[in-house]
């Protein structure tokens, strides 16, 4: 996994470049932009923005809890 992917260091420099990738996924229909894009813009919002970080941390544990289930499903 990549443990560090660069971000801007100023507060107001990643909540633009987050802001602008949300958006940016939203219209993800267009030819160049992908919905890809909104998740990547809320983890790098998740940063400064402790309710984004909350939404952040639920959908980690959940999606881990899934894969640990699923992975347990194939051993049996």
């Amino acid at each position: 996994m990549i443990s560090r992917v660069p971000t801007p260091n100023t507060k107001l420099g990643r909540t633009v470049l987050g802001v602008a990738l949300v958006i940016g996924g939203i219209l993800g229909f267009l030819p160049i932009l992908g919905f890809w894009m909104i998740p990547l813009g809320l983890l790098i919002l998740s940063q400064d923005f402790a309710s984004v970080r909350r939404f952040r941390r639920r959908w980690t544990v959940k999606i881990s809890r899934w894969w640990a289930q699923r992975q347990a499903r194939k051993q049996q």
